[in-house]
């Protein structure tokens, strides 16, 4: 559900407002609106540093979590001179990085060349003897060599697959006519280049007691961008404040929980020089949005804000998607093993992830266990057939779910009931808070389909389950799509020529059709989805067996059946973790895709623009 909010316009002067906000943020229950702020250009260097500052917070704790990360460092003073040494460091470690990487380099192209001094190569050159490097492909210099040696002195210094170096020894000043790439003489030989990147990789290494000592000062430099966050609020709510009397006055806009505005109202009746006034939101108004779910459903607002939050003043759809999203997950893994996996992996980031990885642990152990239930259900275990295992024939002789064969069906009746149980809500939700006239072209619409679901839809899907006296053939079936023609034909408003309203029904009729018929098909993915990786897990599962021998069975065990037993395993632990890997992500986006597209169309969701955000000291 949507927390209720109580808007506050608060004036006071203009000298107060630093104070005021100080004692609001002390409070920890206003949300001051801020909507429409532009950075001034004094204040794009404030932007700058946040954004700075955030991302040397994620890099330090990936430091600490290295083995790079240091024993007993020393803590800096201050968050502001541990960032200021962190971006020094982090600077010249970009600098030694950039030498290093350019000196390897040097040390590869000079590795041709051998051996050799500089100053035997300059003792030469007092002699009057010039060396000149070249390099020529393997076929070229085989051919022309003879021949270049008739007119100069050639030493080949190395090759390798595709070419020659040499060098040419001549005197100053002389020419040399080859077919060949004539190269800068080096300035060093390998053995020095590589001695010289060795230096500076060291040097970088050292560079890792700065960064420990960074790492260590982790709560200094968050406090420091707690505080430059704090410093931006405040240049918002005065860059969007309205000022009035000349300046001398300003109006704020702010928001809290109506069960909390008490503790507020007491702030103001305390605190001298300012004027409130507390009223309702209105539709016209960017209230922010705080959902308050139970403990359930609030593991699925992590997927709803993935979309939008609700619209103030809208139905929050989350308890009520929840549920469908569960078993729309479960039915794509669509396997007891892959559940089992990632509930086991669910716990274990509850116990190991800290505070901030509870939420999503405990969606996944939901989703994990919801799959290992559906899996078992329908007998896969890592595409092993459960029912097979049990001894049965076949699995339409046991008591689980022929997923391949039934479920295609039962996953387009999934689609209609989830349409229709978002029809029902926006029914529901437009007819409290509007009347029951707003809702009558949408209510006609609701009876036909579900008439015709009832009378028509739960023969298909098992024909004991039809309703005597609501057939396709009986009256009370055509008077219930009698009834429904009307409000949606005639009655969708009631304040208009009737006539007109027939012709807009007939264009919603068919928009209705069209868009329906391509919102239950869309369902059809739950059973593409779920089948396909029960197949993968059956491939992977006959390759292992088949590329080992396995599947003939064991006959005398020795060390070949070792080894095959060892290539199996590998060969099924690879491909079960693609498979699981990639279903996963499938079970996790197309349930999503269902949920913001269907759904949310047919439930009538109205997007927000802001959640709620308390102006408040403390660490978030």
């Amino acid at each position: 559900m949507i927390v209720k909010m109580s808007r506050y316009d608060f004036v006071l002067m203009a000298t107060q407002s630093e104070d005021f906000v100080a004692r609001l943020r002390e409070l920890g229950l206003v949300d001051i609106t801020t909507t429409g702020w532009e950075p001034r250009e004094q204040d794009r260097q404030l932007v700058v540093d946040i954004d700075h500052y955030a991302k040397a917070i994620e890099k330090l704790k990936d430091f600490a979590e290295s083995e790079s990360m240091l024993k007993g460092a020393e803590a800096y003073a201050t968050g502001e001179e541990a960032f200021e040494a962190y971006t020094f460091t982090q600077q010249r470690k970009a600098t030694l990085a950039g030498e290093l990487a350019r000196l390897e380099k040097m040390s590869e192209d000079l590795l041709p060349w051998g051996e050799f001094t500089v100053e035997s190569r300059e003792k030469l050159l007092e002699q009057g003897v010039v060396l000149r490097y070249f390099v020529a492909s393997k076929g070229v210099f085989d051919e022309e060599s003879a021949a270049w040696g008739e007119n100069y002195t050639l030493a080949e210094i190395n090759r390798d697959a595709t070419s020659v170096y040499f060098v040419v020894v001549t005197a100053p000043e002389e020419d040399v006519v080859i077919d060949a790439q004539e190269l800068k003489m080096p300035a060093m030989d390998y053995r020095a280049a590589a001695a010289d990147a060795e230096r500076t990789r060291e040097e970088i290494e050292s560079l890792n007691g700065e960064f420990a000592r960074c790492a260590v000062s982790l709560e200094l430099i968050e406090a420091e961008l707690e505080s430059l966050s704090r410093q931006l609020q405040n240049v918002k709510i005065k860059g969007t404040a309205q000022e009035a009397a000349d300046g001398s006055l300003v109006v704020l806009e702010g928001w809290a929980e109506e069960d909390k505005s008490k503790e507020v109202d007491a702030l103001l009746e305390e605190y001298d020089g300012v004027v409130y006034l507390k009223s309702q939101p209105t539709p016209e108004d960017d209230t922010p949005v705080k959902l308050q779910n139970n403990r359930f459903a609030r593991l699925f607002e992590l997927i709803g804000g993935m979309y939008a939050l609700p619209k103030y003043g809208t139905l929050d759809l989350t308890p009520f998607f929840a549920p469908f999203y569960m078993l729309f997950f479960a039915i794509c893994l669509n396997d007891a093993g892959y559940g089992a996996i990632l509930f086991s992996l669910g716990v274990a980031l509850y116990l190991k992830g800290g505070q901030a990885m509870r939420q999503p642990s405990m969606l996944t152990m939901i989703c994990g266990g919801a799959t290992t239930l559906f899996g078992l259900y329908t007998g896969s275990l890592f595409g092993l057939s459960i029912p097979d295992m049990l001894g049965y024939e076949n699995i339409a002789e046991s008591p689980f779910l022929d997923f391949q064969n039934d479920f295609f069906s039962l996953a387009l009746a999934l689609g209609v009931v989830q349409i229709l149980f978002g029809m029902f809500l926006n029914i529901c939700f437009k007819a409290r808070y509007f009347g029951i006239t707003t809702v009558f072209a949408q209510l006609g619409w609701f009876i036909v389909l579900l008439s015709a679901c009832v009378a028509g839809g739960l023969p298909m899907l098992n024909p004991d389950w039809v309703i005597p006296f609501f057939t396709l053939s009986s009256p009370a079936f055509y008077a219930a799509l009698g009834v429904g023609a009307v409000l949606m034909l005639f009655l969708s408003d009631i304040k208009r020529n009737p006539l007109v309203n027939f012709a807009g029904g007939l264009w919603d009729t068919y928009n209705n059709i069209t868009g329906l018929l391509s919102d239950v098909l869309s369902y059809i993915r739950l059973f593409a989805i779920g089948l396909s990786g029960g197949v993968l897990a059956q491939v992977f599962n006959s390759l292992a067996l088949g590329l080992t021998g396995l599947d003939a069975g064991i006959g005398e065990f020795g060390v070949g059946t070792i080894f095959q037993i060892l290539g199996a395993t590998a060969i099924l632990l690879i491909g079960h973790g693609i498979n699981l890997f990639m279903s996963s992500i499938s079970s996790f986006v197309h349930p999503m895709r269902l949920t913001f597209v269907e759904f949310y169309k047919n439930a009538g969701f109205e997007m927000g623009t802001r959640s709620f955000e308390p102006l408040t000291n403390e660490k978030k």
